[in-house]
């Protein structure tokens, strides 16, 4: 059985996106669970029950030991029951997907009235990776991250929002996550002072995290 050691992307708690868990929620499904790091910290903080959807079956075996239930295969209508969930989590999963709409049109239908999906999705334009396209005139895939040669698709902080407003969503929270922009690097600060005034604030970001609500209950 694999363990965190033993994949690229270990087995974290993710506790920046726990601050985001709307109080007095009971029921939480993890899309893309793992080994169920989120999950046990989602437990941790008071969720009764928990769910995941893992695709890998040696991932979902490990996080079966820890969460209430795992379904081993892909989100799809079919995968958990209808009106079932306070929040569904999609922690920087959406962008594996090639049509990550589809998978945020079923959620809907998993969510108890009121419900609400959050999400970490990686941030593209992140000074990071913009470094590395402008410096080394490449676009290298890596195991993990921003390139992980798994993304399908690629999201910035204007993009995010058409994403789930396509999707039939109101977004209530997107914030911007990780923070990574003070890294000793002239190169870094040389780029803030040339285009300050808030047109790079959105690079400073790994990830953005969304909270968003379906439309038919935003209001």
């Amino acid at each position: 059985m694999p363990d965190a050691a033993a994949t690229p992307y270990g087995n974290p708690a993710r506790s920046e996106m726990l601050r985001y868990l709307p109080a007095g929620t009971a029921c939480v499904l993890d899309v893309g669970c793992h080994l169920g790091g989120f999950g046990v910290a989602l437990k941790e903080a008071g969720v009764a029950t928990v769910w995941g959807v893992e695709p890998n079956p040696e991932t979902a075996d490990v996080a079966r030991r820890h969460l209430d239930h795992v379904v081993t295969g892909f989100f799809a209508a079919d995968t958990v029951p209808d009106a079932q969930f306070d929040a569904i989590f999609f922690n920087d999963v959406l962008e594996h997907m090639a049509q990550p709409e589809d998978a945020l049109r079923v959620a809907q239908a998993k969510l108890k009235p009121g419900g609400v999906v959050l999400a970490s999705i990686p941030n593209v334009r992140y000074i990071g990776n913009l470094l590395h396209i402008l410096r080394d005139k490449d676009f290298r895939y890596e195991d993990s991250g921003i390139r992980d040669r798994t993304h399908l698709r690629f999201f910035t902080k204007k993009s995010i929002p058409r994403l789930f407003e396509a999707s039939g969503y109101e977004i209530r929270t997107l914030d911007g996550i990780n923070e990574a922009w003070w890294e000793p690097s002239l190169l870094r600060r040389l780029a803030f002072r040339i285009w300050g005034n808030g047109y790079l604030e959105d690079t400073r970001y790994v990830q953005y995290a969304v909270v968003a609500r379906p439309l038919e209950t935003a209001h």
